[in-house]
């Protein structure tokens, strides 16, 4: 039976090369940044390989454990794409089920977006039931979506944007699909441009500009979570943003939520919230994410999570410029 996990490991699980920045073509800022991008993808590979080769939901969390936590996140992230991997092989959710149920709740939000990132790799009759998922946060699963698609399409979904790519699911109103998979292309972007401010700008500046906000949100978590860049890179890219700053920094609350839910903050987050979060500190502007929660989800026509990040984004943006290293 091991032999034959090992095998469905080697089977299923990609090739870490296509994680590497020159099989991707993406821009290389330096030799750390490129370092730091490419342990992300290695992480989110051996994420997925442990969820698909683990006897159980229990012993896949116990080896994503063992993941350097700076980088457990990205290892859960693979893992909810390798859970729903296999579960489309056995059918039913039990793996996916598993992992959520226990160490990986604290990680739910990396998890749902690595639900998004297997519907971007599966037949429709084999997408995962997302109506059983949580009402609002399900929409970080065509967050993963838009990530995929932008990192491994980057040609037609990040350097050709009038490309139109029609999108419809269970999950909600397909009127609000194309905004949160654009988070995701966004977030992506901060992988192609290398994590460079400059680059990443110039990449969401190609794009009609009413998509410029969601773009931002996306990078503004990527920027926050993945990191790379340093005090002044953050400050250079929250002037970039310019009208799309409330986006940008609701983005980088979205991001410290996810760090400190599941106890992997780091001094980046640290210096990310500081800069971009009014001077918060991680954990305040997880507090700002956590008390805007919505209690229920209204079914309208705008999802109560666009009305949750539109409640962030109001509460940070509104910090008086003159606190000590909020955004000027």
């Amino acid at each position: 039976m091991s032999m034959l996990r090992a095998l469905r490991r080697r089977v299923l699980t990609p090739n870490v090369r296509e994680t590497l920045l020159e099989t991707r073509g993406f821009h290389v800022k330096n030799a750390e940044a490129k370092h730091q991008l490419e342990t992300v993808g290695t992480s989110f590979l051996q994420g997925y390989a442990y969820a698909v080769e683990a006897r159980t939901a229990d012993q896949a969390v116990d080896w994503l454990e063992t993941v350097p936590r700076a980088f457990r996140g990205f290892a859960y992230e693979g893992a909810g794409m390798g859970a729903v991997m296999l579960d489309s092989l056995t059918g039913g959710s039990r793996r996916l089920t598993g992992i959520l149920e226990g160490e990986g709740r604290r990680h739910n939000y990396m998890i749902y977006v690595g639900i998004g990132w297997a519907m971007a790799r599966l037949p429709r009759f084999l997408w995962p039931d997302v109506t059983a998922t949580d009402p609002v946060l399900r929409w970080l699963i065509l967050d993963g979506y838009g990530f995929h698609q932008a990192y491994f399409k980057t040609g037609s979904y990040v350097r050709d944007p009038a490309a139109e790519h029609h999108f419809t699911w269970k999950g909600g109103p397909d009127a609000y699909s194309a905004r949160a998979i654009d988070q995701g292309i966004g977030r992506a972007m901060w992988f192609v441009g290398g994590t460079d401010p400059d680059v990443v700008a110039d990449l969401i500046g190609t794009f009609p500009e009413h998509r410029h906000g969601d773009l931002y949100a996306g990078a503004g978590l990527a920027c926050t979570y993945a990191g790379s860049v340093d005090e002044d890179e953050l400050r250079r890219f929250a002037k970039h943003a310019g009208d799309h700053l409330p986006s940008l920094v609701q983005g980088s609350a979205f991001a410290c939520e996810a760090r400190e839910r599941a106890g992997t903050t780091t001094a980046h987050t640290h210096l990310a919230a500081r800069v971009l979060c009014g001077g918060r500190t991680p954990a305040e502007a997880s507090q700002v994410c956590t008390d805007a929660r919505p209690a229920t989800c209204d079914g309208g026509e705008i999802p109560a999570f666009e009305a949750w990040r539109r409640h962030i984004a109001t509460t940070i943006s509104s910090v008086p410029h003159e606190q000590k290293g909020a955004v000027a």
